[in-house]
């Protein structure tokens, strides 16, 4: 294990999402990109991002409101992005290499944000790993051969991300993350400009092998493995579900059996809002995670804690 850091004296608490410097760790092979910023107390908030995301994919509304009152991180994994190696092709492997990055950082604790392909690595994970996982946070995501998108336009939209650059335009996150009415697009466009407020220091793109390997995993999870839906129940973790009212890309029925096949979740759905609903209502999505994270602790979470 190795890690490499661009240090300038200041303490993570003081950087912010656009400032926070890329660091680098050893594991197995792979070196890990990873942002790490926020208070320096406290379990650390762990984001797992979506399809072909990196590290400034994330709206800085929600990682700095999150960073508030607690260590946030944010990573690339295998063959992502900035990190070294390729991208495997299932998610138990994209799981086992996100474990492997979270022992290199030598953490015994952490809570867990999975969002949309990152949902899957999440609940993967969280099943393989129990000890790891304090609490746990599934946003627009579904379980292992849940409902698959039926919106005509879907693919098309989906098609246009860029298969050398990664980059997607405007139009597809707002038709893909966002409602189609005005007060929906609006808060798309906000988002938009939030993402891109990085100048330097940024992610690199993902690549062709990334998104092949990605589209594989997220085919293979929506195969049947035994009795469906029979593995959540091995998630014992309090669990938060969020989702908008229509998501398009990871219909939003599967937040709902999410919540009712994972002992202890809870489901939050936001109106006029679809898969990106917590960058559309990035300070509600803030708060009502802080709940949720802050939350007493449980019996079953008093005897995980180290």
């Amino acid at each position: 294990m190795r890690t490499s850091e661009r240090r300038s004296g200041r303490s993570n608490m003081t950087y912010q999402h656009v400032t926070a410097p890329t660091q680098f760790v050893e594991a197995n092979g792979i070196r890990f990109a990873y942002r790490r910023f926020g208070q320096g107390g406290g379990t650390p908030l762990l984001f797992v991002q979506h399809f072909r995301g990196g590290m400034d994919h994330w709206d800085p509304a929600v990682t700095d409101g999150f960073a508030e009152n607690r260590p946030v991180i944010l990573f690339d994994n295998a063959g992502v992005a900035s990190s070294s190696g390729e991208t495997p092709g299932t998610i138990d492997a994209m799981a086992e290499h996100a474990a492997d990055f979270v022992a290199a950082l030598g953490l015994s604790k952490i809570d867990l944000l999975g969002f949309s392909i990152g949902g899957y690595i999440a609940q993967t994970l969280t099943m393989r790993h129990p000890e790891l996982i304090r609490r746990l946070i599934l946003a627009g995501t579904g379980p292992r051969a849940g409902e698959p998108p039926q919106d005509p336009k879907y693919a098309e939209y989906g098609s246009m991300t860029d298969p050398k650059t990664g980059q997607s335009p405007l139009a597809a996150s707002l038709y893909l993350f966002f409602r189609p009415s005005e007060t929906s697009q609006f808060a798309g466009r906000a988002f938009w400009a939030r993402r891109h407020a990085r100048k330097e220091d940024v992610d690199v793109p993902t690549s062709a092998q990334t998104m092949a390997a990605q589209r594989a995993a997220i085919t293979d999870w929506r195969e049947t493995r035994g009795e469906r839906f029979a593995e959540l129940k091995t998630i014992t973790q309090p669990t938060l579900v969020v989702n908008g009212h229509n998501d398009i890309m990871v219909p939003t029925i599967n937040s709902f059996t999410l919540s009712q096949k994972i002992p202890d979740a809870q489901l939050i759905v936001y109106p006029d809002a679809g898969h990106g609903s917590l960058f559309q209502f990035p300070e509600l999505f803030v708060t009502h995670g802080r709940i949720f994270l802050d939350g007493p602790l449980a019996a079953t979470e008093t005897e995980r804690a180290p």
